[in-house]
């Protein structure tokens, strides 16, 4: 390929989308990688994440999610494999927790079939799971999760049919305006396009170091085990699942054959400094927390420990990711600090980036995610 007409720095869930939106428009792509895709050094790997349409964390998630419900349909079928599982997912929580309450309101802005169980509904239907009477649960149907590598490979496989060049094994140094549009150099290179897509995942707090944006990156230990029970394997009926509780959020995806039953801990978490220097051995502090959780709200679950992972979240203040232009570069758009769960999204947000970078705007309704709302400029004013 001659020089690209835009250079995509990143090929995790949103890189990988924005470099496969940018082919399906017929743009001259490169897309720039530091390890192979799929890897599992950043964010974007552990198997599985869940989807889910009625979005507790806000209401203006949900037209961005249809929206990428679509479009991980027609990644399927072009890629010829099954990448979302529909297996139902069940949340649990107080009534008056976020939970709960942000779900139920994200159902009743925009219409979503979920249904509202007491705890002993919900402990009748799945009897594998232990809820608190005090507590309440909503099941959604149409939920279930993503194979994440897979849906990673799958994006940047069709962006390559569909003409974009892939370099991977690079490490980007630098990016920089250059004339009308940006330089980039690479530890094996030197590149340059006309316009540019951002997505470094855990790498956003050195590579936005001017923008001064207030991104913290967390050491997440992900757990499978081998249950010993058909009240969790997939095909039993049992669903995903995310619990409120007074010690924090936890999730996790039915057992299968590949993985076992993965448990994570969605609240918490080790600040890391540096991306590429995280303690990845499985922690014993860590596993305690896991197995008391197992003990309280999946009791049948025989702790066999199957397999183990380190991911990283970059967070920000309220939690809710920055997706927008560069507010200094022309024709620079980027995508960061996801804070755990974006990969879900990205298609959208892919989409979103390759239409802010080629025709200046975008449909998609991603302005509550500018970055530059309030919490942003002021956290950054601060920490000048």
């Amino acid at each position: 390929m001659s020089d690209p007409d835009c250079i995509v720095l990143g090929l995790g869930g949103v890189g990988s989308a924005a470099l496969c939106s940018l082919a399906r428009k017929g743009v001259r792509a490169l897309g720039i990688e530091r390890f192979a895709p799929g890897h599992d050094r950043g964010s974007s790997h552990g198997d599985s994440r869940i989807i889910r349409l009625a979005y507790s964390e806000h209401p203006d998630y949900v037209p961005l999610l249809r929206r990428a419900y679509e479009l991980w349909g027609m990644l399927e079928e072009g890629a010829g494999r099954k990448l979302l599982h529909q297996t139902g997912l069940l949340q649990v929580g107080a009534p008056e927790g976020e939970v709960i309450r942000g779900t139920l309101e994200s159902a009743r802005a925009h219409g979503l079939e979920v249904e509202r169980l007491t705890a002993a509904e919900a402990m009748r239907r799945f009897p594998g799971f232990r809820i608190p009477h005090d507590h309440e649960a909503v099941y959604e149907a149409r939920a279930g999760y993503l194979r994440v590598e897979d849906c990673i490979r799958a994006h940047v496989g069709e962006a390559a049919r569909l003409g974009a060049e892939v370099r991977t094994g690079e490490e980007v140094r630098s990016f920089r305006k250059e004339g009308r549009g940006f330089a980039v150099e690479t530890s094996r290179g030197s590149y340059s396009a006309e316009a540019l897509v951002i997505a470094p995942g855990a790498w956003a707090p050195g590579l936005f170091e001017d923008l001064a944006f207030p991104l913290e990156v967390k050491r997440k230990p992900v757990f499978w085990f081998r249950s010993g029970s058909p009240l969790y394997q997939e095909g039993s009926g049992c669903p995903a699942y995310l619990f409120e509780t007074a010690d924090g959020k936890f999730y996790g995806i039915p057992e299968n054959e590949r993985m076992g039953l993965k448990v994570a801990e969605h609240t918490g978490g080790e600040a890391v400094p540096d991306p590429l220097r995280v303690e990845r051995t499985e922690r014993p502090a860590d596993r305690k927390r896991i197995e008391a959780f197992l003990d309280a709200c999946l009791p049948s679950a025989r702790r066999e420990l199957s397999h183990h992972s380190v991911c990283l979240y970059t967070m920000t203040p309220d939690e809710h990711f920055i997706v927008g232009k560069h507010p200094a570069l022309e024709r620079c758009a980027f995508a960061a600090g996801l804070s755990g769960h974006g990969f879900k999204l990205t298609p959208a947000l892919g989409e979103a980036l390759s239409d802010l970078v080629t025709e200046g705007r975008t449909s998609l309704p991603v302005a509550f995610l500018a970055p530059d709302r309030p919490v942003l400029r002021r956290r950054s004013r601060a920490d000048k």
